[in-house]
């Protein structure tokens, strides 16, 4: 079956997701996690594009982001699992499928889901059962909306900066919003053993 062509256009909102080949672990170490935050960080300077969030597990990753240039979105998800691979490949020595197939990217279409996606994706090691306190996960952007942590790979999302006039008050609802629990999320978590 032919590969299909990935739906992309200038200025366009995407949830990227990557997983390790067979649920390997694409991070064994902080080291890894850094290294992959250093090429995005590279990446930036090579390509336009704002990253909203972003999550590191040990597994598999997501990112939320807004390209530019729509043309340039394969280059550069080409051009940071690349380099991440030939890094792990030579540190590991590592041979075989690091990643399970191409990476998986969700057009976000809508204003509304922008704030949806960005509270998925930075509550994703709370509901994995790493972490019972969000603000101590490190590989993620939770900090930077929540407390205002200074990063310099994130361009604030625009639904978060929506929030309210007043940054203070601005995290404080974030955090609000990621941390209150949905039971439909619950009903899942339990019926898949996730938490």
């Amino acid at each position: 079956m032919p590969t299909q062509r990935r739906i992309i256009y200038d200025g366009a909102v995407c949830h990227i997701i990557q997983r390790g080949n067979n649920k390997q672990n694409l991070f064994r170490e902080e080291e890894d996690y850094s290294k992959f935050l250093s090429l995005i960080r590279e990446y930036k300077d090579k390509i336009v594009f704002e990253l909203y969030n972003y999550c590191l597990m040990s597994n598999h990753l997501h990112i939320l982001m807004k390209i530019i240039d729509g043309d340039d979105l394969p280059k550069l998800m080409q051009g940071i699992f690349q380099s991440f691979r030939f890094y792990y490949k030579r540190k590991y020595k590592y041979t075989g499928y690091l990643y399970q197939g191409r990476y998986k990217s969700k057009l976000i279409e809508k204003d509304s889901y922008l704030l949806e996606c960005a509270r998925y994706i930075d509550r994703n090691p709370l509901r994995a059962g790493i972490v019972k306190d969000l603000s101590s996960y490190r590989w993620s952007s939770y900090n930077f909306y929540a407390y205002g942590q200074k990063n310099d790979l994130i361009t604030a999302n625009p639904a978060f900066v929506a929030l309210d006039d007043d940054p203070e008050a601005r995290h404080e609802a974030y955090r609000e919003y990621v941390l209150t629990s949905r039971l439909y999320e619950d009903i899942i978590d339990k019926e898949f053993k996730i938490a």
